[in-house]
Parts: structure tokens; sequence; C-alpha cells
């Protein structure tokens, strides 16, 4: 059972990545502390390890449907790669505190991305060949926010998605599909470094499960990515939105009950 556990963890994960350009934690990190009682520290790592091949894939997949700025996206990479470190190390500290603290938050997070998805969806915006309104400020003002996700990204294995998504759709003012696809390109280095942290700070790996979810992870992510460039926006919004509050109280009720 625990294996179906992984497998569906995984799926989830890389959906939600193709979908929407989350973080795979908002879904591996809860599941894997709810309902197979992993320490939220390593839960994270996992979850970091299977963002980096499923944000990459889905990257390359919007980058083929002509939905990624790489030049901004370049730029929000290089100040987020310095906030995950620093994040990796606060969120170690704080798991030898409070052992299951980033999982909860893991799964408030998860709550509250679905609920923002279905009240306040992301509709309108600007393509990626688009050069916004004043564009300079807007991309300094993005690329020290990249920083401050990186950060949240470190340290909780989860939000860093939705943020980098936010800040591509609300201050640069890209259509969903471009900001989700920017995103994803940023969130694989972003996770990359984060895995690597975790494991040097001395998560504990445990090899048959983390390459099931990795694998699992990477074809949902497959899917979904091709799904979203051919889906219209206000579904996409509403069907990200139902997926993750779902999956966030009842990962929650199981860990209470």
């Amino acid at each position: 059972m625990v294996y179906v556990i992984y497998i569906l963890a995984g799926l989830g994960a890389g959906v939600v990545t193709g979908l929407a350009g989350l973080s795979a934690a908002v879904i591996i990190t809860p599941m894997l502390v709810s309902l197979c009682g992993w320490a939220s520290y390593d839960a994270v790592t996992v979850a970091l390890a299977s963002d980096v091949l499923a944000s990459l894939l889905s990257a390359y997949t919007y980058y083929k449907n002509r939905n990624i700025d790489l030049r901004r996206g370049a730029l929000v990479t290089l100040t987020a790669f310095l906030g995950t470190v620093l994040g990796s190390y606060c969120g170690y500290l704080f798991s030898r505190s409070n052992p299951d603290g980033l999982g909860y938050l893991s799964m408030a997070t998860t709550i509250l991305l679905g609920i923002k998805f279905l009240i306040k969806p992301m509709n309108g915006g600007t393509d990626a060949m688009a050069k916004p309104s004043d564009a300079t400020r807007k991309t300094v003002r993005a690329v020290l926010l990249g920083c401050v996700i990186g950060w949240v990204c470190g340290f909780t294995g989860s939000g860093g998605g939705v943020l980098m998504l936010m800040v591509f759709s609300l201050v640069l003012g890209y259509n969903l599909k471009v900001a989700v696809g920017t995103s994803t390109m940023v969130m694989t280095l972003v996770a990359l470094t984060g895995a690597v942290s975790h494991i040097s700070m001395g998560a504990q790996i445990f090899p048959v499960p983390m390459l099931i979810v990795v694998i699992s992870c990477l074809l949902g992510a497959l899917v979904s990515a091709k799904f979203a460039n051919k889906c219209e926006i206000t579904r996409l919004n509403k069907i990200v939105g139902v997926v993750l509050t779902i999956l966030g109280v009842a990962t929650i009720l199981i860990k209470v009950l």
C-alpha cells in the first residue's frame, strides 16, 4: 500500500507542476508526512528531487509552445538560487526543533493555494514576446522577489512555484501559461539547489521510494504540461484550485485523526 501512495504522490505532484508550475512539495511532502510517517525534512528532500526533472520537462514543453520568457526568468533564477541555499539551512534548523512543522506548513499552503485559484483566478496578461510597461522597474522588482521566493522554497520545500507564478503574472503581467512556463524554468535550478542543500545537511535518503516518486512525478508532469498548453486558462485555474483544496484538507484530516 505504501508504494501505491508513493506513485500517487508522484503523479499528483507532476500534475500540479505541469498544470500550474507549482512545487512538487505541495503534494509530496504532506502525503509522505501524513500517510507514510516520514520526517518532514526527508519528505521535503524527496519533493525537491522530484521537482528537478518534473520542472525541467514542464519548462521544455512550455518553451516549445513559446510560453517562456528566458531572459527575465534567468535573472530571477540567479537571486532565487542564493535564497534557496539560505532557506534550506533555516529549514534544517527548524526541522530539528519541530520535526512535523514543515509538513503542517505544506498542508496549510496547499489549501490556501487551492482557494486562491478558485476565488481569484489568473486570467488575462501578455505573452512571452510582449514588453511590459515600465519594464526595467518591474524586472528589478521581480529579481529581488526571486531571492525571497528562493528562501521560502528552500525552507518549506513548497510555495516557491506559486510565488514565482505570482511574480510573473502580477509583477510582470504575463498570462497564466507564460507565468507557469517561466516559473517551471526557474524552479528547475531552485529545486536542484534545495535538494543538494538538504542532502548535504544530513537528510536521510531512501533510494527505492525516491526513485518511484521521481519517475511518477516525471510522468505526471509530461502529460499535464501538454494538456495545460492546450487548455483554456479559466478552466485551468478551476482544475488546479479544486485538486489542491481537496488534497490539502484530506491530508490534514488524516494527520489529525
